[in-house]
């Protein structure tokens, strides 16, 4: 049997809108080959984690100590994945199919205040089309 693959928490969330932006294109290229991995294998196991996964493996400012973006980025998005996790009802290191997890994410977040206190600030709020149709609804 195939090891799971890991993905941060917020990484689900980054999925739903994900249209081509990116830190680098190896970055780009490698999420998109986990959404189109994750969209068209709906029975492949994933491992929900609040850790490095495998769409930081490809990420410009990863780094031994962790996610060096910016001074707090390690620290910030921990913590983003640790809500996400709790609003999901998951512990890290959880195992569910694709589709599920897909399904579960679309299910708990229905609105702008679902998110506000998740996406409000990241830097692709504006190219992601998940977080753009919750400010329309809005």
């Amino acid at each position: 049997m195939d090891e799971p693959i890991k993905i941060r928490a917020h990484h689900l969330l980054c999925l739903q809108g994900y249209q081509g932006y990116g830190y680098s294109e190896s970055f780009v290229v490698n999420l998109e080959r986990i959404r189109d991995l994750m969209i068209t294998s709906p029975d492949l196991e994933v491992q929900v984690v609040a850790e490095e996964d495998i769409v930081c493996s490809c990420c410009p400012f990863r780094c031994e100590a962790g996610c060096q973006k910016d001074q707090d980025s390690s620290h910030r998005i921990r913590s983003m994945d640790l809500k996400i996790l709790e609003k999901l009802h998951l512990i890290s290191g959880m195992k569910c199919r694709a589709q599920n997890l897909l399904k579960l994410v679309e299910a708990t977040f229905k609105t702008y205040s679902d998110i506000q206190d998740i996406c409000g600030h990241c830097q692709w709020e504006e190219k992601c089309l998940w977080y753009q149709k919750f400010l329309i609804k809005n």
